[in-house]
């Protein structure tokens, strides 16, 4: 059974169905007929203020205002418009079609000859204008009473941060959609100009008082709408928020637009939002352009680095794109994302192959002859590697080796190496096998291809991240488990990571180690206590946070990638050239076969020991974070 409101709702969608055009132009010609009459019954009481001598004359003076005026209004196309969802655009349009209507009028009685002044045409054109248009807000404000009248589902009292122009469209939005779950109450806004007066019909309330309106108006939900806002203070919003107890969400804005306005959506907050470093982004069409038409080879192309890398280079045009990876089913999931994306548009080859095996690698790069060619195959779990050392110098170390002696053959352009922040100083087997695969790297300047590395921290959302983890034990109702509250990271998301090899790749020249400048440090325990609450969960409430200790190879910090009095600026100035001096390949040479030799043994403590003999840099974890608390690293927290 329909409510009263439905049928009224119904009853007026009728009339804005099939006949809405004829009988909204009735509607306006009436209203036109009205007030010429009653301008008529004035003009002949004051005759000689205002002459009219002749009826028939009038009469067709009124004509010449119904042509000029509905000519203009169709031209205009004021009958296409539905008024109940229309914009400020549209009621221009109706006054500016009404005034270039009587002003058509009047040019037309002057040619025909039955002007009789310009009263008549002025009057009754500006009334018949205001007539129209209180009759079309008359008419939204009834439709969105009935539309009122018809939501029966509770609503979510709301507040809106950020009283802009985005907040507005928020509101507005949230105030006439039926289906909508929010009830905006007030805004919160910094702005003097702004607090304590009305936007939209709603009260705007200082920053400082808004915990106070939230208590008293039961307000349980609240949607930052501030354009563009960098992820400190997204940050510092959620947990000033959260912790008074409301559900904090963000209105994004869309780029496409609907029906005229822009569009934008409510959405939860993401992790990505709540890093303490606004995401870069490099859209440097040059390098971009760099990549087109070129054959592009990625080993690891299946994993959550060279997924991505696979992804903008295919975006780049590229002549051939070449995914490698031991890995079937990642590499089946990238090539069918691909091809769904790209179809015939991309020449695409995927190819199953190890970089541990020289032999099928030599295969493929004959086959293909790469122009550039970007390494990002590796083990990378530091506890595992600690476990099975052998198998990191066997597939890190010899790995690279066997991948940049096929670039080199087959006469590549560029080799990228993909590294880690874990290589500089490094206290674990997969660090220091990194960091030898840098020194790889920088002995071949004497290459006809160039050789480049690039050097980043932990990403988020990739496979064996912390993120993923935390997921899933927040999933399972916990414990979420962290090693340490003391211990720091630098993050960066998969597409920051991406574009900074991309970005190497077309700039690289000789032997450069390329790193990015991470920005402040995150505690893995805010990084727990924010995942939690970002699934409306309350930390050490809902979710116990459990301390278990340092897992092997692990050290409380990373150590900051920039340090700017010994690093070149790029272009990009987030991006800087360490400057490192390279071993010879003899020496290199000798080193990895001291590696090699303690790897066919297979025993990690004589890799770990071969390790400290090559990579001069090598420490004990142990030491390291006995240090920790003094380190330049944790004091910035």
């Amino acid at each position: 059974m329909l409510l009263p409101g439905v049928k009224k709702m119904n009853l007026l969608g009728r009339m804005e169905g099939k006949y809405r055009k004829a009988i909204l132009a009735l509607f306006d010609l009436l209203c036109l007929a009205a007030v010429d009459a009653l301008f008529y019954l004035m003009a002949r009481r004051m005759h000689h203020s205002i002459p009219v001598d002749d009826g028939a004359v009038y009469l067709f003076n009124s004509l010449l205002l119904v042509v000029g005026m509905f000519g203009f209004r169709a031209a205009f196309g004021v009958y296409r418009t539905v008024w109940r969802y229309t914009s400020t655009k549209a009621y221009f349009s109706l006054v500016t079609a009404d005034c270039l209507g009587g002003v058509a009028a009047v040019g037309m009685a002057y040619l025909f000859r039955s002007y009789q002044g310009i009263w008549h045409f002025l009057t009754v054109a500006s009334l018949t204008a205001l007539t129209s248009l209180m009759a079309r807000f008359s008419y939204r404000l009834l439709y969105k009473k009935m539309q009122r009248e018809e939501w029966s589902n509770p609503r979510k009292n709301t507040a809106i941060v950020g009283a802009g122009q985005l907040g507005t469209l928020l509101a507005n939005d949230l105030c006439s959609n039926p289906n909508s779950e929010y009830n905006p109450l007030f805004f919160i806004d910094v702005d003097p100009g702004k607090i304590g007066n009305t936007v939209s019909g709603l009260r705007v309330v200082g920053g400082d008082k808004a915990p106070q309106f939230i208590r008293d108006n039961e307000v349980t939900d609240i949607i930052v709408a501030i354009p563009g806002i960098d992820s400190e203070n997204a940050a510092r919003l959620y947990r000033r928020y959260t912790e008074i107890g409301c559900r904090v969400k963000i209105y994004d804005r869309l780029t496409h637009e609907i029906a005229g306005s822009r569009s934008g959506v409510i959405r939860n907050f993401e992790i990505e939002d709540l890093l303490f470093r606004k995401p870069m982004k490099i859209n440097d069409q040059k390098v971009l352009d760099y990549y087109a038409g070129k054959t592009v080879l990625v080993t690891g192309g299946g994993g959550s680095i060279g997924s991505e890398i696979c992804r903008q280079i295919a975006s780049c045009g590229p002549k051939k794109l070449i995914v490698l990876d031991i890995y079937e089913n990642n590499a089946y999931e990238i090539q069918q994302e691909l091809l769904w994306h790209y179809g015939d548009g991309l020449d695409l080859a995927v190819e199953i192959a190890s970089v541990r095996d020289r032999d099928r690698l030599e295969e493929v790069f004959r086959r293909y002859r790469p122009q550039v060619v970007f390494h990002a195959a590796a083990h990378k779990h530091v506890p595992l590697m600690e476990h099975s050392a052998a198998e990191t110098v066997k597939n890190n170390v010899m790995g690279t080796v066997n991948t940049a002696d096929m670039a080199e053959a087959c006469g590549a352009e560029k080799f990228i190496l993909i590294s880690t922040d874990k290589a500089v100083n490094p206290v674990n087997v997969m660090g220091a096998s990194k960091r030898m695969c840098e020194m790889i790297v920088q002995s071949r300047g004497d290459s006809a291809t160039s050789f480049a590395a690039v050097r980043f921290g932990n990403v988020l959302g990739s496979n064996g991240s912390v993120i993923p983890l935390f997921k899933k034990q927040i999933a399972a109702g916990g414990p979420v488990t962290i090693t340490d509250k003391r211990i720091i990271r630098y993050f960066m998301t998969i597409q920051e990571a991406s574009q900074l090899v991309i970005h190497a790749g077309a700039l690289a020249k000789k032997g450069e180690l390329f790193v990015l400048d991470m920005g402040k440090p995150v505690k893995i325990y805010d990084l727990a206590v924010n995942m939690i609450r970002l699934s409306d969960l309350e930390p050490d409430k809902d979710i116990r946070i459990e301390e278990i200790g340092l897992r092997p190879g692990e050290k409380l910090y990373e150590e900051l990638l920039i340090r700017t009095e010994k690093q070149e600026k790029t272009e990009n100035n987030m991006i800087f050239i360490e400057h490192d001096t390279a071993l010879s390949r003899a020496e290199v040479a000798r080193r990895i076969r001291i590696l090699q030799e303690a790897a066919a043994g297979g025993d990690p403590d004589r890799v770990r020991s071969a390790f400290a003999e090559t990579v001069p840099t090598y420490r004990e974890p142990g030491t390291v974070n006995g240090e920790a608390e003094h380190s330049a690293e944790m004091q910035t927290l």
